[in-house]
Formats: C-alpha cells, sequence, structure tokens
C-alpha cells in the first residue's frame, strides 16, 4: 500500500505515524507546503478527552505530548466585568504548536514516514499513491481542485476574529466579554507555556462597521484591542504572526471522498475555534482512517466506505455542537444585551446542546449553585425519604 498526504499538519503527521505502525511495509509520504521550521498560529488546545482518544491510538506520542504541555482544571468567564471561575471536571492543556508538529513529526520520521517540506503539489494527477489524503485544513487544495467531487458547500460567518499571542503566561484559560463605547467585544487566551499565551480576538460586524476597521491597518486593529482588553494585558502588546483578520469559512463536503482521494479534519469540515476541538477532531479522523485501512489493507475503495460508516455519526455530532457554539457566537450582542453575569454563563455552558443542567449540576456543582442563588436555574429539590 502506498498512501500520500497532502499537508503535513497535527492530522496528516499523526495519519502516516499510525499507518507505519500498524502497516509496516506500507509507503506513506507526507507533502507539507511550509518549511520544517514553519508553523503559523501559537498554541493549541488539547482536553482531557481528546488525548484519552490519542492515548489509545498511540500511547508513545500521546505521553510525548503530555510532557510537553501546559494544564489547567478551571475557565474564567468575564461577563459584564464580572468574572465567574469555572472548575472543570478533568484538566484540559495546551502546547507551542510549532512544539506539537516537531513530536508528530519526529515520531514520522523514526516510524519511517517520508516527509517533503517546501513541496507544494499542483497536479494531484500525477501521484503515484493507492489512497491520496487530503489533510490540508481549510484551504485544500486537494478539495478545492474538484469541489463537485466532493460535493462541497461553503460560506462564511459574519463575525471577525485574529489569532494573536502575548508574552505572558496568564494563570488561567479565560474568555472576555466586553462593551466598549459602540462595539462589542470577545477575547479568548490560554497559556500554552511557562511565558506565552494565545490571545484570540473576535468582534461581530456591526463593531467593526462601526469602529471603521475595514478600512483600518493590521496595526491599527491590533491597537483596538489592545486598548479594549489592556487591563487583562498590562503592558503586553499582542505578537503578531501571519495573524490576519478574517471571517470563519464554513467549509461542508459532504462527499468525504472521491475516487482514492479522502478528507480529513478542516478540510473536510471546518470546527469552530469556539469548541476548542479542532485538532483533536482532526487527529480523531486520522485514528478513524487509519484504523480503515488496516481493516482493508488491500481493498482502497471498501476502506474507505469504511471510513465513512465508522467515522461519521460522532463527527456529525461534533460538528453540530460547533454549529450550534458558532450560531450563538454570531448573536452575541443580543445576548451581552439581555443577560446578567450568572445566565450569560448558563446561557454559554449550553450554548451546543450537548449539556443540561443534570449535567452541569454533576460535572459543575459549584458553578450551579452560583446559578442557583442567582435565580437562574431553579434549586434541585431534595428526595424526602
Amino acid at each position: 500500500m502506498k498512501v500520500a498526504i497532502v499537508g503535513g499538519g497535527p492530522s496528516g503527521l499523526f495519519l502516516s505515524i499510525l499507518i507505519k505502525k500498524k502497516i509496516p511495509a506500507a509507503e506513506v509520504i507526507v507533502f507539507e507546503q511550509n518549511a520544517a521550521n514553519a508553523t503559523f498560529g501559537f498554541g493549541v488546545v488539547m482536553a482531557d478527552t481528546g488525548l484519552a482518544h490519542l492515548q489509545r491510538a498511540s500511547p508513545e506520542v500521546c505521553t510525548d505530548l503530555i510532557a510537553a504541555m501546559r494544564f489547567n482544571d478551571r475557565q474564567v468567564i468575564v461577563a459584564n466585568e464580572t468574572p465567574i471561575t469555572v472548575q472543570r471536571p478533568g484538566s484540559g492543556g495546551a502546547i507551542p504548536r510549532i512544539r506539537l508538529l516537531e513530536i508528530l513529526g519526529d515520531h514520522a520520521s523514526r516510524a519511517g514516514v517520508h516527509i517533503h517540506f517546501e513541496h507544494q503539489l499542483l497536479d494531484f494527477d500525477r501521484l503515484d499513491a493507492d489512497i491520496i489524503v487530503g489533510a490540508d485544513g481549510v484551504n485544500s487544495r486537494l478539495r478545492d481542485r474538484d469541489e463537485s467531487a466532493f460535493d462541497t458547500e461553503r460560506r462564511h460567518l459574519t463575525n471577525h476574529f485574529a489569532w494573536y499571542g502575548v508574552a505572558k503566561a496568564f494563570p488561567n484559560p479565560s474568555l472576555v466579554f466586553r462593551k466598549y463605547k459602540t462595539g462589542y467585544f470577545v477575547a479568548h487566551y490560554y497559556p500554552y507555556s511557562d511565558d506565552m499565551s494565545t490571545f484570540v480576538a473576535e468582534c461581530d460586524h456591526q463593531t467593526w462597521i462601526d469602529f471603521g476597521m475595514e478600512k483600518m491597518s493590521q496595526s491599527e486593529r491590533k491597537a483596538i484591542f489592545e486598548l479594549v482588553f489592556s487591563s487583562e494585558l498590562g503592558d503586553c502588546p499582542l505578537i503578531s504572526n501571519n495573524s490576519s483578520w478574517r471571517q470563519f469559512p464554513v467549509i461542508r463536503a459532504h462527499k468525504w471522498f472521491s475516487g482514492n482521494r479522502v478528507l480529513i479534519g478542516d478540510a473536510l469540515n471546518s470546527a469552530h475555534f469556539s469548541i476548542g476541538s479542532g485538532t483533536r477532531i482532526a487527529m480523531e479522523d486520522a485514528i478513524s482512517l487509519a484504523d480503515a485501512l488496516v481493516l482493508y489493507p488491500h481493498d482502497g475503495q471498501q476502506a474507505l466506505e469504511h471510513y465513512v460508516c465508522i467515522r461519521k455519526p460522532q463527527k456529525q455530532k461534533l460538528i453540530k455542537a460547533s454549529e450550534a457554539s458558532f450560531t450563538w457566537y454570531e448573536n452575541i450582542r443580543q445576548w451581552m444585551d439581555n443577560y446578567d453575569a450568572q445566565e450569560f454563563v448558563y446561557r454559554f455552558m449550553t450554548r451546543t446542546g450537548r449539556v443540561d443542567i443534570d449535567r452541569l449540576r454533576k460535572q459543575y456543582p459549584s458553578l450551579v449553585q452560583g446559578f442557583e442563588s442567582a435565580g437562574v436555574v431553579p434549586r434541585k429539590q431534595k428526595v424526602q425519604l
């Protein structure tokens, strides 16, 4: 079996490792358009649930990832200038994106994967491979090469956002929802090393218009957020690294494969950053695809059909949660205007439909006590014996 993987990000590299570990005789090649030491972005979040899935698929890789991660067991949500601490039932972690790629790349190389950096494929028809995998993200060239074959649907959300870094390790991951003058702003930041944090800046479209940000330079837009969130940033400026402002692209490839070409991760379905699971979802796609190839090593079509069969039901649940989350964010002005801090956090925690009050009581008891005290939810009646 010969497998060509387009894209040397987390999902592509992890897939290459799994295939070589489970099918040592397979020839696996990864094509990455960027240089070996190049990475865009800052830190990557990997929650404990996702790590458990990776642990089962590749204990050696997961051990190295955990050793390089920074963990935290709580998040602070600020609404109406009121901070509310959410004590997590487990501990989530974050890792520098470049370190994540280094660890995966090292494991892939030692497993015998051939990685070609600074290699941008222009003609996929000339690729000599039994299976060609599009692991090249939301701007997938493999998918865009024949959108009709993958039955691709795309649209853009209205909110505007950009990813920055900050040269300080915030004590806890935090979400700050803030009104400033006529604007509605959101900051999502989390530490990923001893001296760095990721900082996602966001505003709704009306704010973008009202502040004239369409005509501003990148530095002027950055300055607005440094001003709005000066109490959190202190003297630390936002750091740019290809930090372009954009509106989130919602990509849905309704056909997961065409011939011997198959998609995983954001190339298949873009997962909104507000659920913090994009990397996890993509790497779990890789696990399912690798399992399918192991099961049908001599029948590529059967393997790809099995991949869709075993992965699609769970993937659809995660994408549905992502859509519910970004829809909630698209209406952030309404929630910030109409809810006090406690109700705002309650609505935030239940926005995807995957968490109800019973699950909140079980996993976040102290948080629910605050909701009950504020009258957001009724107190649970004690059973009389």
